[in-house]
């Protein structure tokens, strides 16, 4: 029997040697090209069927809990299969499980019912991992799922390799595609929690963790495999309050100042919410068709996997850590009062100031944390989030705005239970330098283009055995991405390490500078003291949004650890089809060209069988 990956690998061979003359074309070609999905004209499912329709704003917010630690492991984490072990011994210690189970969206039939989902201890998103600079963690990740066949899911794999998306972390635990487990199996993931180069301007603070298996991340994080995994530090110690008895005892663990605190909305008012786009069957059942290889896009908005929820927020500052889940859709966020948002990070990194936006352009897996104020509202006001954003096909946004519509959630305003102590700071954290002259380090170019139903980068689709380039630790380099194409979009993300936008087309970007983007152009917003119509991300990102034949300049650097890593399109459709290299971090060829290299890559292996 033949399989999906099989037919677009086929394909590919025959269209390549029609177009370049690499060979010989495969006759049995034409037959395997009606598996694919014509490269245009296709209706989309959520024109063709529908999903059932329910009430907006009636069902509650899901607030997912903190994971807790577990005072042990058993059997004990093998230091062997670690990078850097001895050195970051891991302070706390956490055991997470992969679980099928019933998820309510809505609760309107037929989705009271409960769609069959994956998830981590029973629930998606997952548990938010609470974690700080300077306190190493060990997370070991336990495969429950049901075996291959067996599962209700019956769209995704229950393989799994979950990775920390943008931690900063070895190789071994960064959740490598094939670095996978099946049922009955479990993955050790040591986290330092330590900046690049020991640098605190490399510091970050919203992450998340999703499933990264070969061929069905967009399949398995569709069934909600996902998660947040929050940075705290001295600057952002999670309290808003220095002078409570609980924020006393933090920083005195961990020698914290509490003149350097932000002061930013801390506890029940720091809120984690990831956006995912949802189509369901006449059932309630969550649908995803593994043919498609444009994109998938739902016609159900939901916010921590919950449709059109709503949420009650007090007369105050609160802050909103806004993720796009993906797998395809972009947003261009509004709210329907005309508030503009204060946008503090782009992506996992924090803006060296807080920068006024009138909309959130978020492509896939983009990130940005903001700070909204409802002290201006009275109490029973209700405020709509609404995504603006045309897009009617995975490809990416055709650039037209849309009316406003339900909206993705709403938020009803009460008075507050306490005085507001939080505050919004002028300055935030100065961004890592950018090289003066960039033409003394080596250049990559990267074209991302579409070719016979696969998404190819430099003409190639995904090879786990092929090293796509080799980069020496500590080094640092230059890498030019184009978008080939005319009518796509891809947010790309690379691994392990943080890039500094150098040239969005041409035009260089600051420190200073707000990237934005409308109808398909960019363009900057250099005044600091000015509102952005539309926030897209500051100079240091983890996401380069390629718009239609965009060449984006980036410059990054890649420190502390050995081994390999991916850069992928995270439009995850795009990813699985198969728009991704490999990279390895290798020794430096002399010694002293860098940071101190690590003491070699591990000799045992972090994965292991269930406990019985």
């Amino acid at each position: 029997m033949i399989n999906r990956r099989d037919v677009l690998r086929l394909s590919l061979a025959a269209m390549s040697s029609k177009l370049f003359g690499r060979g010989r074309a495969m006759a049995q070609s034409q037959e395997l090209l009606k598996y694919l999905c014509p490269p245009d004209g296709v209706t989309p499912d959520l024109v063709t069927r529908p999903s059932p329709p329910c009430r907006p704003f009636v069902a509650p917010f899901n607030l997912m809990p903190v994971k807790q630690p577990v005072a042990r492991l058993d059997p004990a984490p093998d230091p062997r299969a670690h990078q850097r072990y001895e050195e970051f011994l891991p302070k706390k210690l956490y055991e997470i499980r992969e679980t099928e189970f019933r998820w309510v969206y809505h609760p309107d039939a037929p989705y009271n019912a409960g769609s069959w989902s994956w998830g981590f201890d029973g629930m998606t998103p997952g548990p938010t991992y609470h974690a700080r600079y300077g306190e190493p963690i060990l997370v070991r990740r336990m495969n429950t799922l049901p075996k291959v066949g067996e599962s209700k899911v019956t769209f995704a794999l229950p393989k799994t390799s979950i990775h920390l998306h943008n931690g900063h972390t070895a190789s071994e635990s960064d959740g490598y595609p094939m670095d996978f487990i099946a049922s009955g199996e479990y993955w050790d993931h040591h986290y330092c929690n330590f900046p690049s180069g020991m640098d605190d301007r490399e510091k970050l603070t919203t992450l998340w963790y999703h499933d990264h298996m070969m061929d069905f991340t967009a399949s398995n994080v569709y069934a909600g495999l996902n998660g947040f995994y929050l940075l705290f530090d001295e600057n952002d110690p999670g309290y808003e309050d220095v002078s409570s008895d609980e924020y006393k005892r933090i920083a005195a663990a961990h020698g914290y100042d509490p003149a350097k605190a932000w002061g930013l909305p801390s506890g029940k008012y720091d809120i984690p919410m990831v956006l995912h786009d949802v189509l369901f069957d006449s059932y309630g059942q969550a649908s995803f068709n593994p043919f498609n290889t444009d994109g998938i896009l739902g016609d159900r908005f939901t916010v921590n996997r919950i449709i059109q929820p709503r949420l009650q927020v007090e007369r105050r500052k609160y802050r909103f850590r806004i993720l796009n889940g993906g797998p395809s859709r972009f947003y261009q966020l509004f709210l329907s009062t005309g508030q503009p948002f204060v946008v503090i990070t782009g992506d996992g990194n924090v803006l060296p100031a807080p920068a006024v936006a009138e909309s959130l352009y978020l492509s896939v897996a983009q990130r940005s944390d903001v700070i909204i104020d409802f002290s201006r509202y009275r109490p029973g006001d209700q405020i709509i989030l609404q995504n603006r954003l045309e897009q009617t096909n995975g490809r990416g946004p055709s650039g037209r705005m849309l009316e406003p519509g339900d909206g993705i959630m709403r938020f009803d305003v009460v008075e507050s239970t306490a005085p507001d102590k939080s505050r919004i700071p002028s300055q935030l954290r100065p961004l890592p330098p950018m090289p003066e002259d960039l033409s003394k380090f080596k250049h990559r170019i990267w074209e991302f283009d579409y070719l016979a139903g696969l998404w190819t980068i430099n003409g190639q689709i995904f090879d786990h055995n092929r090293i796509d380039a080799k980069i020496e630790q500590g080094s640092g380099e230059v890498w030019i991405l184009r978008n080939q194409g005319k009518n796509w979009s891809h947010p790309i993300h690379s691994h392990f390490t943080e890039f500094l936008l150098h040239q969005v087309n041409g035009r260089v970007i600051t420190p200073a500078t707000v990237q934005s983007t409308e109808f398909r152009r960019h363009y900057e917003f250099d005044d600091a003291a000015a509102t952005t119509k539309v926030f897209m991300g500051g100079q240091r990102r983890d996401v380069a949004t390629l718009l239609p034949n965009d060449e984006l300049v980036v410059f990054m650097r890649w420190n502390d650890f050995l081994g390999r890593y991916i850069m992928h399109c995270h439009n995850v459709v795009h990813e699985d089809h198969a728009m991704m290299i490999r990279w390895d971090i290798v020794p430096p060829e002399k010694p002293g060209g860098g940071t101190k290299p690590a003491p070699g890559l591990p000799s045992a292996s972090p994965k292991g069988k269930n406990p019985a």
